[in-house]
């Protein structure tokens, strides 16, 4: 008895077939999404409304003194790194400049001319036409000439490196904050001027000292801003602080006392957004924020 072998299934068959997996591989992956996230809501949580966002503050200062010339932003505005804030007028600055630069080019002569006169000393020295106190004295002024000529040169980068201090840049991107300077103003050494404050933010909740038994840093964190309750950012917890906000208060507890009352402190957690807010919304130093930690 013959066996019929069966013909091999067509491209067209194939692909059927494939398609007929499709439902089945949609909905796996759904209950997969879908166990995800019993997973996440499931895992235990700790939540504080006691907490903000946080930044970096760089003051800017003047150093040097002088009346201000010009101001080239103003409050609340975002500046790139390198972009000009403040210039103080370089007139007195660059007349020190130029004073400099004649010394270091008088002193160079001087140093030229002393150096020669030492190799003919010395030439003259080797034929015995000359004593040994005349080389020497010729040895001394051409050293002297040369530190006197080092130091002019020292005086002349410093005259240049004030100069350069009159323009103040943007030491990083960020927005202007406490703009205290305008035109025509005086400004001592260290003077403030304004602030930067960088783009880059993070978030201080101030969990319970009963909430960290299990908190660990890297465990995922969402935050909600109070201004902008419609978006959820995720983070991550970055570094539990060593020591609770009271305890590094201006004025910290003092308990020695004997009606001590025990109260349960806060500690700051830092918590690092992986996310930023969407539409171009502004999230800046102090803003109010609810902060949520999932301990698996």
């Amino acid at each position: 008895m013959e066996h019929q072998q069966s013909s091999p299934a067509s491209p067209r068959e194939d692909a059927r077939r494939s398609r007929d997996w499709r439902p089945y591989a949609a909905a796996a992956a759904a209950a997969a999404a879908a166990l995800g996230a019993w997973l996440i809501l499931r895992a235990p949580t700790e939540f504080t409304d006691d907490a903000f966002v946080e930044a970096d503050v760089v003051p800017i200062s003047s150093r040097v003194s002088g009346h201000v010339l010009r101001v080239f932003v103003s409050d609340n505005q975002t500046v790139k790194s390198g972009d000009p804030l403040v210039e103080i007028d370089p007139s007195d600055f660059q007349a020190r400049v130029d004073q400099a630069r004649a010394k270091t080019a008088s002193q160079r002569a001087q140093a030229d001319k002393t150096s020669a006169d030492l190799a003919r000393a010395k030439a003259l020295f080797a034929k015995d036409e000359i004593s040994r106190e005349t080389l020497d004295h010729a040895a001394a002024s051409a050293q002297s000439a040369a530190a006197d000529l080092a130091q002019a040169q020292a005086a002349q980068r410093r005259a240049e490196l004030d100069l350069s201090y009159t323009k103040i840049s943007a030491t990083q991107a960020g927005r202007v904050t406490r703009k205290s300077v305008e035109p025509g103003q005086y400004v001592e050494v260290g003077q403030p001027l304004l602030a930067l404050v960088p783009e880059q933010a993070w978030v201080v909740a101030n969990f319970k000292e009963t909430q960290l038994t299990r908190m660990r840093p890297g465990q995922r964190a969402e935050v909600v801003v109070d201004s902008y309750p419609d978006q959820t950012l995720r983070g991550h917890v970055d570094s539990i602080q060593d020591g609770t906000g009271a305890r590094f208060s201006l004025l910290p507890a003092e308990n020695a006392t004997g009606n001590f009352v025990k109260v349960v402190q806060r500690v700051p957690v830092k918590i690092v957004l992986d996310d930023r807010l969407s539409g171009g919304r502004l999230l800046a130093p102090g803003m109010s924020v609810e902060a949520s930690v999932y301990l698996k």
